[in-house]
């Protein structure tokens, strides 16, 4: 008898195994980065990426960049809830 996967199981083990997901989830912080740490915040945003279990966050503002150094176990935090799983481990603030 052969095991039956969800589609969202089917598409989810192939993303993992591709190595797709890192870029999925980039794309899906992306969308709700504004919900997860303001609009303001998230206007002065440059870029947002994850490699590897590290979030990187791109800004020109210095004072925003202190604001999300100040901030980065609450960053984790967030961002681990909205993708529904343990993905960052580390912020990056450049």
């Amino acid at each position: 008898m052969p095991s039956e996967l969800s589609l969202k199981d089917a598409i989810n083990l192939y993303l993992r195994k591709s190595r797709l997901d890192s870029k999925v989830r980039s794309y899906k912080i992306e969308d709700v980065w504004g919900e997860i740490m303001g609009k303001t915040i998230a206007r002065y945003t440059d870029k947002i990426q994850i490699v590897q279990g590290t979030l990187f966050i791109s800004t020109t503002v210095a004072p925003l960049k202190n604001e999300l150094t100040y901030q980065k176990s609450q960053i984790i935090k967030r961002v681990n809830e909205a993708l529904g799983e343990n993905v960052i481990h580390e912020v990056v603030i450049r």
